[in-house]
């Protein structure tokens, strides 16, 4: 089996040296960039839009997975993808038509993910978990970075997976919140695939070897 793949949270960098720790993840042995996007509403915090998506797009040369945290996610979609998104995941709970939504964010050039809150059941996902590409279990409450870990996330992982393979699915798991050394070990074993750390990774001392301390015990967890 793979190595998972390692995606730090762009919200937890320093903004004063935005472009220093964006340098810093395409140097690391992570994969993807995770741009976390709220708006006041559907969470209650404030991040950051299209401007600071497009400066981390000039300077990335991973794959930005913009997580949005945002009511009608689907009235943005293009110009996110213009803004340089690779992979759009919307909230099952933001979208009145999911499936519409999913299909729109495919027709423009993306991967389709959907994130579901800690206290939404994963089988509400059954009826698109064909359509999609990933889902993002949020292992905190949506908002805020630095919050402790849901237990309760490593069944609704194990659940999930179990979906994904007894429908033939190719969609990846991701967990997004209180992820470190010792949650991801557990995650692994429960399933998923994408592992999202924010605070873990920038209030390190060594970001880099953080990150590949991560993913080495990621790499040990999976092949043990």
């Amino acid at each position: 089996m793979q190595n998972p793949i390692i995606a730090p949270s762009i919200l937890s960098a320093d903004f004063a040296n935005l472009q220093r720790d964006v340098e810093m993840i395409n140097s690391s042995k992570a994969d993807w960039f995770h741009v976390d996007i709220m708006d006041g509403v559907f969470v209650p915090n404030i991040s950051f839009g299209f401007p600071v998506i497009k400066a981390i797009k000039k300077h990335a040369t991973k794959l930005l997975d913009v997580h949005l945290m945002i009511v009608q996610p689907e009235r943005y979609i293009k110009e996110f993808k213009d803004a340089g998104a690779d992979i759009l995941s919307v909230h099952y709970e933001a979208c009145t038509h999911l499936h519409r939504t999913i299909y729109a964010i495919k027709e423009n050039g993306m991967k389709a993910g959907i994130a579901i809150n800690p206290h939404t059941p994963v089988m509400l996902l059954k009826e698109v978990i064909k359509d999609i590409d990933l889902v993002c279990l949020m292992g905190v409450n949506p908002g805020y970075g630095g919050q402790k870990f849901i237990e309760n996330t490593y069944s609704k992982c194990a659940d999930l997976k179990n979906m994904i393979l007894a429908q033939n699915s190719s969609c990846l798991i991701e967990v997004d919140g209180g992820v470190n050394e010792i949650t991801a070990q557990k995650l692994l074993h429960s399933g998923a695939d994408v592992l999202v750390a924010g605070n873990y990774v920038f209030s390190s001392k060594d970001p880099v070897s953080t990150i590949a301390s991560l993913n080495n015990l990621s790499a040990h967890t999976v092949n043990a």
